[in-house]
């Protein structure tokens, strides 16, 4: 969690670079205080890496809150937006494909659909791969978003 503000993002991202540390993924967003913001990275490290950059983040002073989520203790997600150039004869496979991983159909025009999918990283990349005979010819993928299971929040205004 980190103060609500210009130039906070910069800073974190720049902690990084500096650091050498590597950003695989990057997500900012609001929380239900108007006055933070969270951002979720993933990072590629072992255990004394991941020590390192929450002692870094912690250092900042718009830094609120800092905590590692384990892969068996949060629920996580992306979204992918997939445009495929598709004739006519093939969008019924197209649709049953969408039906049976659960996207959704976001824009349909003659040459083209465009399908929405929110799911885990592993499970984007095996609808990626399926797709990809029906001519993809756009794609966008948001970073991880990731929350605790359970009843524990990290919405507390102590480091």
């Amino acid at each position: 969690l980190v103060e609500n503000h210009s130039g906070v993002l910069s800073r974190i991202s720049g902690l990084f670079s500096r650091r050498g540390f590597n950003i695989e993924s990057l997500a900012v967003g609001p929380t239900n205080d108007p006055t933070m913001s969270r951002i979720t990275i993933i990072a590629d490290g072992n255990d004394h890496t991941v020590e390192q950059i929450e002692k870094q983040l912690n250092k900042l002073v718009e830094v609120i809150k800092v905590k590692t989520l384990e892969k068996d203790e949060c629920l996580a997600r992306e979204l992918l937006i997939v445009k495929i150039a598709v004739a006519a004869e093939k969008r019924s496979e197209v649709m049953t494909i969408a039906d049976i991983v659960g996207a959704k159909v976001m824009d349909l025009t003659l040459t083209t659909m465009t399908l929405e999918l929110c799911d885990t990283y592993a499970h984007l990349q095996r609808f990626e791969e399926i797709l990809a005979p029906y001519n993809i010819i756009e794609m966008v993928r948001t970073g991880t978003i990731a929350i605790s299971k359970g009843a524990e929040t990290i919405n507390s205004k102590n480091k």
